[in-house]
């Protein structure tokens, strides 16, 4: 497979994974792994997030630019700020305390991957099917409590495969919240987090950074961008009517997939 078709693959999955519960991350490192492709010095793999950064702030510009202009006058600016702020912190800590096992060892090992995907599909499945009334309708209001503890959920999603997305729902959900409005608050939550681990990781390896691959640095980073703008606008009206079912089958069938293919011998 040439490098060119990888990197508009890898920026397809990176786009379409990222933020649904599925661990864009995961399928990533798999896909790498399976195809043999890795840019140098990983410059690729960090840069084409940031497409999908993008895509969010495209997305949720008024309601960002909003937030930035009133949070001085308005108090409920400043209460889903604080919110977000208080979410982002847990994960952040803790991917800055073991970046060297996350990097090192877990990103490293597909079989821990594997493994993730299917145990967070079947969980997903079990969420999705739990009945309780949602209490918290809205992302703008959660109480503070709440906010904390969907950040302390995304600390799991340094594990590859768990999801980012996955994890801020599946604490979202058990905590009360209603599945639309989880969903959306995984959206404002990457834009700190996904914003901070790529800064992270530019600071671990600029001197293992290469540009040279620019171009196909570019076709990924495109990719990501357009295709996490269609997830980032249909995603909530999908979830409000299927559920999180179809991503925890999908889950499953990738873990399981990869495993068949790492007994096979393939990649690597």
């Amino acid at each position: 497979m040439s490098d060119w078709l990888a990197a508009i693959i890898l920026g397809l999955v990176e786009g379409l994974t990222e933020f649904i519960p599925v661990s864009s991350t995961g399928h990533l490192l798999l896909l790498g792994h399976f195809m043999g492709f890795e840019s140098t010095g990983k410059t690729f793999e960090v840069v084409i997030q940031l497409g999908a950064i993008l895509a969010i702030i495209s997305v949720y510009f008024q309601r960002l630019w909003t937030l930035a202009i009133r949070w001085p006058t308005d108090p409920g600016a400043r209460h889903f700020i604080l919110g977000l702020l208080i979410a982002f912190l847990p994960a952040a800590a803790a991917g800055v305390l073991l970046y060297p096992v996350i990097k090192g060892f877990l990103f490293e090992t597909p079989l821990i991957i594997c493994v993730a995907l299917i145990v967070g599909g079947v969980l997903l499945l079990w969420l999705d099917r739990m009945k309780r009334a949602p209490r918290y309708l809205d992302v703008n209001t959660y109480p503070m409590r709440v906010y904390l503890f969907i950040g302390l959920f995304q600390c799991l999603a340094l594990v590859p495969g768990v999801s980012r997305s996955g994890a801020t729902i599946a604490g979202g959900l058990l905590l009360g919240t209603d599945k639309r409005s989880a969903a959306e608050f995984t959206f404002f939550l990457a834009l700190p987090t996904m914003g901070g681990a790529v800064a992270w990781d530019l600071y671990k390896t600029w001197d293992q950074l290469d540009f040279t691959d620019v171009g196909l640095i570019a076709v990924g980073f495109a990719t990501a961008f357009l295709t996490a703008l269609l997830v980032v606008r249909f995603l909530l009206d999908f979830v409000s009517r299927h559920g999180f079912a179809p991503f925890a089958w999908w889950r499953i069938g990738v873990g399981v997939a990869g495993l068949a293919l790492i007994a096979a011998g393939v990649g690597g």
